[in-house]
């Protein structure tokens, strides 16, 4: 069996890694973005939150680390299943090949990548 029909039998796993990251990116980019965008400049949340020493101690705690893992990691899955499945609409032959591969093969090196940074 070849790894591009593996990777296509795994079909469920992507759509589930797809729907929870777009699940994560709603809930938690808004959350984000209010507080740094809004918030902070109106001067409703402190900025001395964001101080570079509160922030270091911070991100030592394992929750912190947790949310920050559920906050990169499932949505990397979701762009990676919305480009593939965007790109295979083009129908270009020698693209499906290899998309796969660049795709989720991505996005499981950036989970990585984000493994080694948190821990």
């Amino acid at each position: 069996m070849s790894l591009i029909k593996r990777i296509n039998a795994l079909e469920p796993l992507w759509w589930s890694l797809f729907g929870l990251g777009g699940t994560m990116a709603a809930f938690l980019f808004p959350v984000h973005i209010f507080i740094q965008g809004v918030a902070i400049p109106l001067g409703w949340v402190s900025s001395e939150l964001l101080h570079y020493e509160r922030l270091v101690v911070f991100l030592h705690s394992p929750i912190v680390k947790i949310y920050l893992f559920l906050l990169i990691v499932p949505p990397l899955f979701h762009a990676a299943h919305r480009i593939r499945l965007t790109l295979e609409d083009l129908r270009i032959e020698w693209l499906d090949r290899v998309l796969p591969l660049l795709c989720y093969g991505g996005a499981i090196l950036l989970t990585i990548m984000t493994l080694i940074v948190l821990l």
